[in-house]
């Protein structure tokens, strides 16, 4: 007789809560412990002392708050990985700037929620973490997917070199490219490589606004 998979026990998942705020630690342990599956081997207030209560329990998944006075998230999530810990840390914050959600999932959190995710979402991102399987709530999701498509500006210490100021002063003049090729003794097609160059040094996208951060930069006086 095949058994009904309704009636298959899932396996219990360990997590341990990293928040700096009590109440919110609370209402988590409650949530998890009223739920059936979960067990809560532990919390800690801050990032130093969630390595320490990871270490001892050895934890399914840490549910990670990331600002926190003592010891903030992203250090302790790229400290866990550093240490090869087992555990995966899913991040329970309120910040989905690419400040807070980029530097998080770059040391190694398996998935990012907000905290006003919804319990049957986050039970579930709990089991799908401990499974080793990426969560992001939605805004964060395209958020990182906008940050994807777009080319990374080069860093804003990029000197131009000097073909490129030449160019870029002759763009704020008003010169148009196939100007700018005869007044430098270059193709057209060589040009538009500068500018290309030009733009991801700024980390503009157009002319106008390159001439703008060249002003702001003092590259353009």
């Amino acid at each position: 007789m095949t058994e009904n998979p309704e009636h298959t026990p899932e396996r219990t998942v360990t997590v341990v809560l990293v928040d700096d705020h009590p109440v919110v630690r609370d209402g988590l342990r409650g949530m998890f412990t009223a739920e059936p599956g979960f067990e809560v081997l532990g919390e800690a207030a801050n990032g130093v002392d969630a390595l320490d209560v990871v270490g001892r329990h050895d934890p399914d998944v840490v549910l990670m708050d990331l600002r926190m006075p003592g010891g903030g998230g992203v250090a302790a999530i790229a400290e866990l990985a550093r240490r090869g810990a087992r555990a995966k840390v899913l991040v329970l914050t309120t910040y989905d700037t690419d400040s807070d959600t980029l530097p998080a999932i770059e040391a190694g959190a398996t998935g990012y929620l907000l905290k006003d995710a919804p319990r049957e979402e986050l039970f579930a991102a709990v089991r799908a973490a401990a499974d080793g399987r990426s969560v992001l709530s939605p805004a964060v999701a395209s958020r990182l997917m906008t940050r994807v498509r777009t080319p990374a500006a080069a860093p804003a210490d990029t000197p131009l070199s000097a073909r490129e100021r030449e160019v870029l002063v002759l763009v704020a003049r008003g010169t148009t490219n196939r100007e700018i090729a005869a007044e430098l003794f270059i193709s057209e097609a060589t040009v538009k490589t500068h500018l290309t160059h030009i733009f991801a040094k700024l980390g503009t996208k157009d002319r106008a606004a390159a001439v703008a951060v060249g002003y702001d930069r003092g590259i353009l006086g």
